[in-house]
Formats: C-alpha cells, structure tokens, sequence
C-alpha cells in the first residue's frame, strides 16, 4: 500500500500545506491511528528536574526502572555499544513547528542509565536540525572515540565524537534536498549508507573523520524507511521501501547492482530490517502490515520467507539482542512493545510491554549491552523505548529475559 494514496484520500485532514504532509513521511499512521486523532499531551523536558527518573527498588517484580520527556517528540534511543559506555543512552528528537516560516528542529540527549541503582539521569544535550534517526559506530572500527551518526530532515547526515562526557559534531555531508529518513554503518565503521525519502539510497565512506559521497542510486520508488549492511557480508547492503519492497544490492558495483528484489510478500511498507548477528543466513524485516517477518538468504538471489507473525501494530523497528541469539525487540507503532523469538522455523512473543506504558507511537527500542555478568548482581535485561507525539523515553527490564539465558 502506497502511503501517499492512503493519505490525499482523506481531503478532511490533507488539503493544506506541503508541511503536514512532510510530518507524516516519518510518522505513518495506520488507518486506525488516524480515525483516533486523538493525541496524548506534549509534556516539555523540566530543564530544573534535570530528568532525573522516577525510581524503583533494585529487584523488584516491576519492570520499570524510570522514565523522563524530552523536549521534543522522541523518535529513536539507541545504547552506546562501547566498552565502558554501555551505561550511555542516546535519545533523538523531531519536531514541526508550523507558522509562517516552518521548520524542524531537534535534539540528542545522552543519558547515564543504572538500572542497578534505579538511576536514569541526563549528562548532555545539544540541539540539532530535526533528526529521523540515530545509529553509534559499531565496535572493532577504526576511531578512538565512540562515532554517533545521525540522518536529518535537511537532508544531511552528521557525525558525531563522544568524549565520555559530550559530542561534538566533527564533520557533515548534505546529501540530498530529500529528507535522510535512515542509516546502517558498515562493520568496521568506514562508510554508511542512508535512505531518502525520494526512494535513493545514498553510500557515503568515512576517513581522516570526513565524510565524502561514494554513489547514490534510486533503490524504490518511495520513501526508504530501512536500509541495513549484511553483517557477515558487507559489500550486501538490504533496503526496505513504502513501495512494499524488499532488496539487497551489491555495492561492489558502482552504481550497486540489485542482488534481490521481493515485491510480493510485504502487504504494506517495509520500515525495519535487522541481519541476525549469530544466523549469517538469516535476516528479519518489519512492516506497517504489523508482521514480523523471518528471512533464509542463504540463496542470496531468491531469499525465502520461513517464519512471520502479527504483532498487533506497524513493526517500526526490531534490535538483536546483544547476547541472547534469535530475541529480538520490536517496536509496534500503536501497540507498544513486544519481545519476540525469531528463528528460521518459527516465531513467537516471549513478552508485551503495554501499549498503556506509552500513549503515543511506539517509534524507538534498543538492549542495553552487558559485560561480564560477573561483574553485575543483576541478569536481567534493560532496555528503552521511546514514543513519539508524548515525547516519552522509558527504561525496563523484561521479566523473562535474563542475560545468561
């Protein structure tokens, strides 16, 4: 289903301005969403709060550890991947202000999250042009510094150092007059690909801590919600499309050559693609059909659909568990969150975070990473989730999930 059709067919709340129109590109709301209209209350940060959580008991049978607001609608969370900073959190923000002279603002804030103390504190925040997504630099690249990228609503990916304390912006591409509605990095964290919102995907390497455009080739004829290297082979790089499209290109060739292209499985957009880190012939895709579904790529050219399931809401995004192989977290759009076990026979929900939890767009999810357990009283789980028109990040642990498991 193309998104745009679904939307000018509804004169009563589409008849104005090219602005309403851009919010919706990254917001999707299912047909039920839509007749709701009803949003939950924007709540500003309380800069003299400092965000500081609400706190919980250390073990305890609840599940929440704290929450706070940003100062804009939240869109994506993602968990520093570094040794020594899996503590960090980084949250995202979009906003449209509407007038006159529109435009789109956002933020990045890092959080110190302790889940063993019950803590959940922010450390840092800057201000940025409206941000769609946020990914950190994979471990094993070639900085000295963690890397946070960031892909912008002016079209512009961005990158960032974290020092332990703050980021700084240390170099930026503008890529295209499109919005940059996601991004993957590439293992060894030399180049990272972005989606557009006019169906290119673009492929940018970089070095000497500069960014520089390798190619840009139109992969959908819509918006590319998802765009994900192959892990285990990264010359493959996988995108996912409002035009129901799933595929994988070769980026080996210049412009990349189209390895696979499945048009007929998806019902709805395709919004999030995640490669298994421990199957290296499996990889797992999201859609606004609100099915999960499990992948065999072995025959890279004809991939197979082996496993889905209903999740109850649009799949917005779906992360790996860090440790724990075939556990995944999805992020359900307006049905909250759900843990599932996804493997190439069968899967199936493990745990529900409710919907009631966040009232608004269930958008972003990530684990908190884990050294040693030795080095921790605590095996179970953390994770945060964000939702986008309250503007609220969350941090729990599931109760069935244990680290050692």
């Amino acid at each position: 289903m193309n998104l745009f059709k679904f939307l000018w067919s509804s004169d009563d709340l589409w008849s104005s301005s090219d602005d309403d129109l851009e919010e919706l590109l990254m917001l999707y709301l299912a047909s039920t969403e839509l007749k709701r209209k009803k949003r939950s209350t924007s709540r500003g940060y309380n800069k003299t709060n400092r965000s500081r959580s609400k706190r919980r008991s250390t073990y305890s049978n609840d599940m929440d550890v704290g929450y706070c607001y940003l100062d804009g609608n939240a869109d994506a969370v993602e968990f520093c991947p570094h040794d020594s900073y899996h503590h960090v959190l980084a949250a995202a923000a979009y906003t449209l202000k509407e007038g006159d002279q529109p435009s789109r603002s956002g933020s990045i804030s890092l959080f110190n999250v302790d889940a063993d103390a019950g803590r959940f504190d922010l450390f840092h925040r800057v201000d940025t042009a409206g941000v769609f997504d946020i990914k950190w630099s994979p471990v094993g690249g070639y900085h000295s510094h963690p890397l946070l990228a960031r892909a912008d609503a002016d079209g512009c990916l961005r990158i960032h150092s974290f020092d332990g304390c703050t980021i700084r912006e240390i170099s930026g591409e503008n890529l295209s007059s499109s919005m940059c509605l996601c991004l993957d990095w590439n293992p060894s964290a030399t180049s990272i690909s972005v989606g557009l919102s006019d169906g290119s995907v673009s492929l940018v390497l970089l070095a000497d801590s500069q960014l520089k455009k390798l190619q840009e080739w139109k992969a959908h004829d819509f918006e590319v919600w998802a765009t994900s290297f192959d892990i285990h082979n990264p010359h493959l790089v996988y995108t996912g499309s409002d035009d129901c499209k799933f595929s994988c290109w070769d980026i080996r060739d210049s412009p990349s050559k189209l390895a696979f292209q499945n048009s007929r499985v998806h019902h709805m957009g395709v919004c999030c693609i995640a490669k298994s880190p421990s199957d290296s012939n499996t990889v797992l895709t999201g859609s606004y059909d609100e099915n999960l579904r499990v992948w065999d790529v072995r025959s890279i050219s004809k991939p197979i659909n082996e496993a889905s399931i209903s999740l109850g809401g649009g799949v917005w995004r779906i992360k790996y568990h860090p440790v724990v192989p075939d556990l995944v977290l999805a992020a359900c759009m307006h049905n909250g969150f759900a843990v599932v076990k996804a493997n190439g026979e069968k899967a199936e929900v493990v745990e529900t975070y409710s919907k009631n939890k966040h009232s608004s767009l269930a958008y972003g999810a990530d684990w908190q990473r884990r050294g040693s357990l030795q080095d921790s009283k605590r095996k179970r789980s953390v994770v945060a989730t964000c939702s986008f028109y309250d503007r609220l990040v969350r941090i729990w642990m599931p109760k069935y999930v244990d680290d050692g498991k």
